[in-house]
Order: structure tokens, then C-alpha cells, then sequence
């Protein structure tokens, strides 16, 4: 199912379109003397008092349930669907209608209704389409019904079959028209009726301009199979949104964009970097050779006699740019040294080749980088890395295969290009990289330094502390030397003491932790704001991977920290768990069960934790505490937060770990979530309607396989078990079996006593 939600100042059009169809069935009302005996005229008079009793620019609202095709509601059902939708998206109380149309192939009803109530204030209409979602996938499961995609698909609209059409079909010409206008002006940023007019070509629509007095007005066409042209049907009768004096704000809003300008330089710099890799270009050749260097759509324009003239790019933008529109000296005709050949040729001296064979080798290098399970240091990589190694990860990018399609040469000079620029090139890149990881090691030496004396002052024994902040920056310390904790290859002077009490690797401190943590203490230090810091959704769990570290920090900074870090989750949180809230109670309830509350202070509601350590709170947006304050059961939701987060503390949910198995489930780590409940029993912290979508999206299947895996290895440790038992009951059996007795052998032939040296008797 989908569901739609349009505004409208006025209520008369709207009636007027979804009652006017000539196949339409009133399945109901809501809120009036008779749920189906209501007078269409009165209803109209009831919306018309409501909306004039408020001057907002929407005072009514157009909802449509789309079904997908092929199912199928009866009546009674769908308007019960109806009621249940509308009383989740908080017109419970409100006048409506619901009618159900007949005339296209998916089954959808229309639901017309007010904003306003009869106190003249306005429903709250924030996060509309955030709670419409919710509760379209609410309703879906209720009702069993298929699911809607999770992401917006793009449609593809026919390009060669001529469309078929009765002369009495008018309704089908014009939504066949409906649909094509409309899914073209979403994909592209159109600028005029021209522009227009030669999209609509390939779908065999035709366009009509009309100016009068200053107004312009427009008109479709369309040819059918049979060489039957429909009569042209005006705009405004297509789509009121489609017609002369709207496309024409289209037009302008288009043209005075910002973003035009950037892509026309963006786009002026891939072309001219493409012409400084040839010597020739074929004018067909064009096209395939911008998909695959730049990734531009091209397509050609060609002159009466066939022959190329000029080249357009769709843009992933939206906008539809010529060359000459993009800059005067770009075209092929403006090129003829580059594009009048038959032959398409790449300048093997170019400047611009050179960059590219070292664009792909940085590449290889990063890749085989990240390919390795043990990381060095990555100048260390550089070092160790044979240019066999390189050529063989090379081969496979799509940016060397091109080189390679229109170098033409022969393997071993393209080797001899390649071998060309390896020595110069890995030199390069490794004195950078070794400065650069010098120059960090000193920093993280300062940071330490800096840490030890500012951050822990109130710690008595500081060892242990200390050990964990050279281990929380990715560092080790021995004897007065900081050095990497994966390489000795720089090393700094430091004094920390003789001893530092080191403990083992957490085993939830991933290299993202590590940097995480450096970026936070730097800007606790240098007092930076949260702003400038940018802190992740896991700093939050810095405290579970690093406990002494963040337990021994004195109070104000720790202070600090817990406020970024709890802002920066709580906006992670809230992009997580839109799609499943229908209402500002279940916004409270979600987090609730999280382990996190709210509370109101002097007027303003604030969201606070259970995982921080200090009592902080984090105040909410203006908009969303508009839209929590504006539902009457907040104070009631507000007093069962207790009984929530008791139930989490008396489950032994209320610690980190269980917050990060349900953070690993939203990021779509499903395997590693498993581990986590499979060998540690973790639970996670999320609400469950959550909980439900990560099973049936591919946690449940995750949780089988690691399952099974566990008895895998159960099973093979104790076959081992079993054969060592029963090697210690068999005696020794080596490789090397005991020598059965010969009586034959003697002190002439037994050779194995004589261990090189000769036999003498």
C-alpha cells in the first residue's frame, strides 16, 4: 500500500474531483449524523465552516490509499483501512469522506477531511509524512497486505511502443499523459517548453503553446497504434499542476537555481579533462567514452544526412545541457582537429594519461591496504608492495580497462608505462605517508601528555588510566618510547612513568573507536564545540570500550562529553525510528525503550539517558517539542516512562552493550549483532516494532546461521576431545612406527647404528 497526502487551501476543487468521476462509490463518512447517509451537500457546507475559521494555507487535507495491483479490498474493508489510517495520522475527531475510484487498474480510495477543529486551532502537521509511513506499515500488517518498497523506486516510461487507445478513451489518454508528464518533469529540471516538447517525443506525446494577452496556455496530443491522433487535451483538464502559467514556474524556479551554474562548470571541466586524454575521438565513440571515463549520459544529435553535429548531456542532476550551453568552444564542430577522424586514439605523452596511471595505482594501493587482515603501517605497505601485486589489483578496475581499450598497444608497453611510473610514484607516496604518521604519533604524544594533565588531575593511580588512553589512541609505551601499536617504525620519547598497567583488547574497540576517541579528547581539550567536533552516533559507546578511561575523567569534561555524545545519538536515534512513529506518543515510548526519558524544564522538554554518568539532558528541537506538546495524553506518556525503564533495569538490560547489539541491528550488521546474542545472550535496547522489521529484514536468518556455525565448532571440539581419549588410551602413535623385529639384521647390516661413517670390519 501507498499513501499520499496533498494540502489545499480550498475544499471545492478537491470535491469536486474526487465525486466527480464517473465511477466512483462513497464508501462513508466519519464524525457526521450518519457514517453513510450524510448529505454530499451538507459535508461540503460542515468542511467549508471548519476551514474558515483558520487562515493557514492548509486547511484541508487529500489523502489517497493506493493498493498495489492484482490485490484486492471489498468495500467494508477499505473503509475500515480508511478510518484506522486517518484516526493514526491524528483525524480521529475530524469530519471526513472516504470514496473509492474505479478508474485505474491498482484499487485506491480518496479521503477529503479539515485541518482545523472546531476550537479553530490547527492539528499539529509536523513530521506528516514521517507518521503517514509509519502508519502505512502499521496498517499493512494489520490489514495483510503487501509491503511497500523501502526505497523510491524510478519508474521507466515506455520510449517505442505507440500507445492504444479507444476515440471514446479519454480518460485513459489523459492518464496515460498524467503519468509521463509528470514522471518527466521529476526526472529532469526542465527549462522551457522546447526542452519539454523533445522529452515528450520518444513517449508520442505532442505539445501545444499558446500565448494570449500575456498568458500561455498548452495542450497535449497523443498518436495511437492505428494512426488515430487524439484530439489535443488542455493542461489544466491533464493536471491543474500542469498547465501553461504552473509549467512556467517550473521553468523559471529551474532556471534561477543555484545549482545550474556549478554544473555547467562541473561539467565544462569532465569535458575538457576527457579532450586532454586524446588525440582523436570518433564522433560515435563519444558517448561510451563519457559513460565510462566520467559517468555522463551523452547522447548525439545528427543532421538530416546522419552525421554527427552536436552531443547532449543528461545530467545526474536532472538538467539537459548542450554543449554550447555548457561553453561556446566545447562542440564537435567547434573541435574538428579532435573529432573530424575516423579513429579514436589516446595521447600516449599526454599529461593527463600520466595522472590517470597514477590515479590507479594509488588506487591499488589503497585497495590492497584494506584488503589486509593484519594492517602495518600503511608507508610500511608501501614499502613491502610489488608492483606485481599492484598490476594484478589494477587489472581489475574499470578505470584501467579503459586506459587500456584506447591506448591500443601491446601488454608490454602498457607494462613499461606502468613500470614507468611505479618507482617515482611509490616513493612519492611513501615518504608522505611516513611523515604524516610521524607527525601523528607526535600529536597523539601531545594529546596524552596533555590528557594526563588536565583530564584525570582528581585520579590517585594513574597507571592504569594512562595505560588505556596510549592503548584508546592506537599506541604503545615501553621504557620512555610511544610507538604505533602495530609498528615500531617511528618512534617518540615520552615519560609516563616505568610501568604502565596495560590490560587486553576490548573486544568491542574497532579501529572507527580509535579515531572517534582521539577526535573527542582533542576537542574536549582544546574546548572546541560540538559543532566544530562532529562526534558520531558512537561516541555514546566510548564508555563500554574504554572504561577506565572515560570513568577516571574528571567531572566537568565527562560532563561534556556525555551532552555531544547524547545529542549526536539522539539525532541518529530519531532518523532511525521515523518511519515507525504515527503518533508524538510513540516518538516518547521508542526511546523509552532505548533507556532514554524526557522530562520538561521551565517549559521546554529535554531528552536525558540511563547510560550517561552524570545527570544530563539535551533539550529538543523547536519543532518537535511543538509536535509532542501538542498531543493531550503527553502527560500521562510522560508519567509511565518509570515503569519502561525499571522493566529494562530489572532485566539487566540497563548498560551499553545492549544499546550497541540494537545500534549494530539499525546499521544492518546483522551477523555481528548475532554473535553478540548468540555467545554473550546481549538483548537489545530497541522498541519492538523495531525488533520485528530487523527480523523479517535478515536478522532472524543471521541468528540461524550463526546458530548452526556454533554447533559446527560444539560438534568438532568435542570429535577432538573424543580422538585425544582415545590416542592416550591406544599409546603413542607417531608418524613414525615402532620397527617390527628382523632376526636377519645384524652388526653388518643394521646400517641405522652407523651415522656417517664408513664400515670397516
Amino acid at each position: 500500500m501507498i499513501a499520499r497526502l496533498l494540502y489545499r487551501k480550498n475544499v471545492q476543487g478537491v470535491l469536486k474531483y474526487v465525486l466527480g468521476k464517473p465511477e466512483c462509490t462513497v464508501l462513508g463518512f466519519h464524525n457526521t449524523y450518519s457514517d453513510t447517509d450524510t448529505d454530499l451537500k451538507l459535508f461540503e457546507q460542515v468542511l467549508f465552516y471548519l476551514g474558515n475559521r483558520h487562515e493557514s494555507e492548509k486547511r484541508y487535507v487529500h489523502a489517497s490509499l493506493n493498493l498495489p495491483r492484482g490485490e484486492h479490498l471489498d468495500d467494508e474493508t477499505f473503509l475500515a483501512l480508511s478510518k484506522a489510517y486517518m484516526e493514526h495520522m491524528g483525524y480521529g475527531q475530524q469530519p471526513f469522506i472516504v470514496v473509492r475510484h474505479h478508474d485505474t487498474e491498482h484499487e485506491h480510495v480518496h479521503i477529503v477531511s479539515s485541518t482545523i477543529v472546531e476550537d479553530c486551532s490547527q492539528i499539529n502537521l509536523s513530521f506528516d509524512f514521517r507518521r503517514s509511513m509509519a502508519a502505512q506499515k502499521y496498517l499493512e500488517k494489520q490489514f495483510g497486505l503487501s509491503p511497500s518498497p523501502e526505497k523510491r523506486t524510478v519508474k521507466e516510461l515506455p520510449k517505442h511502443e505507440t500507445p492504444q487507445f479507444r476515440h471514446q478513451d479519454i480518460n485513459g489518454v489523459r492518464f496515460y499523459m498524467q503519468d509521463i508528464l509528470s514522471n518527466t518533469l521529476h526526472k529532469y529540471k526542465v527549462r522551457g517548453f522546447d526542452e519539454l516538447a523533445k522529452l515528450l517525443e520518444k513517449h508520442h506525446i505532442q505539445l501545444k503553446v499558446v500565448e494570449r494577452s500575456g498568458r500561455v496556455g498548452v495542450s497535449y496530443g497523443i498518436a495511437a497504434e492505428n494512426g488515430y491522433r487524439s484530439r489535443f487535451i488542455s493542461g489544466y483538464t491533464v493536471h491543474p499542476q500542469l498547465s501553461g502559467p504552473k509549467l512556467r514556474q517550473v521553468f523559471e524556479r529551474n532556471k534561477q537555481s543555484v545549482l545550474l551554474p556549478m554544473v555547467r562548470k562541473r561539467l565544462e571541466k569532465q569535458l575538457r579533462t576527457t579532450y586532454k586524454l586524446f588525440n582523436t575521438i570518433h564522433p560515435e565513440h563519444l558517448p561510451n567514452i563519457l559513460n565510462s571515463y566520467q559517468k555522463l549520459d551523452c547522447r548525439l544529435t545528427c543532421d538530416a544526412q546522419g552525421q554527427v553535429v552536436d552531443f547532449t548531456i543528461y545530467d545526474k542532476s536532472g538538467y539537459v545541457l548542450r554543449s554550447d550551453e555548457i561553453a561556446s568552444d566545447l562542440g564537435i564542430n567547434e573541435n574538428p582537429d579532435l573529432f573530424q577522424t575516423e579513429y579514436t586514439q589516446m595521447d600516449p605523452e599526454s599529461k593527463q594519461l600520466e595522472l590517470e596511471v597514477q590515479r590507479c595505482l594509488r588506487e591499488a594501493y589503497q585497495k590492497t591496504y584494506r584488503d589486509l587482515r593484519y594492517k602495518p603501517l600503511f608507508s610500511e605497505h608501501i614499502a613491502a608492495s610489488s608492483l606485481n601485486a599492484l598490476a594484478r589489483e589494477m587489472m581489475k578496475s574499470e578505470r584501467f580497462l579503459f586506459l587500456k581499450k584506447y591506448l591500443h598497444t601491446d601488454n608490454q608497453t602498457l607494462w613499461k608505462v606502468i613500470a614507468s611510473h611505479f618507482h617515482p610514484l611509490s616513493e612519492e607516496m611513501c615518504t608522505s605517508a611516513y611523515n604524516k604518521e610521524k607527525q601523528q604519533l607526535q600529536k597523539k604524544s601531545d594529546l596524552i601528555q596533555r590528557a594526563r594533565d588536565q583530564l584525570f588531575t582528581n585520579t590517585l593511580d594513574q597507571r592504569e588510566v594512562l595505560g588505556e588512553l596510549v592503548q584508546s589512541l592506537g599506541a604503545r609505551y615501553d621504557r620512555g618510547t610511544l610507538t604505533y601499536a602495530n609498528s615500531k617504525l617511528h618512534q617518540v620519547p615520552i615519560d609516563l612513568g616505568n610501568t604502565l598497567l596495560q590490560t587486553t583488547i576490548n573486544p568491542y574497540s574497532p579501529l572507527g573507536f580509535l579515531g572517534e576517541n582521539a577526535k573527542l579528547l582533542e576537542g574536549l581539550l582544546d574546548n572546541k564545540s560540538a559543532k566544530k567536533i562532529k562526534p558520531s552516533p558512537t561516541a555514546l559507546f566510548l564508555p563500554m570500550v574504554f572504561p577506565k578511561l572515560y570513568n577516571a575523567m574528571d567531572r566537568p569534561y565527562r560532563e561534556r562529553f556525555d551532552t555531544m555524545a547524547l545529542k549526536a545519538y539522539h539525532l541518529h536515534a530519531e532518523r532511525m525510528q521515523g518511519p515507525f512513529e504515527k503518533s508524538p506518543m510513540d516518538y516518547i515510548t521508542f526511546f523509552n525503550a532505548r533507556g532514554f526519558y524526557f522530562e520538561q524544564q521551565e517549559g521546554e522538554l529535554r531528552v536525558g539517558s540511563m547510560y550517561s554518568k552524570y545527570p544530563v539532558t539535551v533539550a529538543l528541537s523547536t519543532k518537535m517539542q511543538n509536535y509532542l506538546q501538542s498531543s493531550p495524553e503527553l502527560n500521562s506518556t510522560l508519567a509511565t516512562q518509570a515503569i519502561i525503564l525499571e522493566n529494562i533495569i530489572a532485566q539487566g538490560q540497563d548498560n551499553l552493550k545492549s544499546l550497541w547489539m540494537g545500534h549494530l541491528m539499525e546499521r544492518g550488521h546483522y551477523k555481528r549483532a548475532a554473535y553478540k546474542y548468540i555467545s554473550d545472550g546481549i538483548t537489545p535496547n530497541l522498541p519492538t516494532e523495531l525488533v520485528e522489521h530487523h527480523m523479517a529484514n535478515g536478522f532472524k536468518e543471521a541468528l540461524v546461521a550463526v546458530a548452526r556455525e556454533r554447533d559446527r565448532q560444539a560438534q568438532a571440539s568435542m570429535l577432538r576431545a573424543g580422538w585425544n581419549a582415545l590416542d592416550t588410551l591406544m599409546g603413542s602413535t607417531t608418524c613414525k612406527e615402532e620397527e617390527v623385529f628382523n632376526g636377519f639384521k645384524d652388526e653388518l647390516t643394521d646400517y641405522s647404528k652407523h651415522k656417517d661413517r664408513g664400515l670397516s670390519i
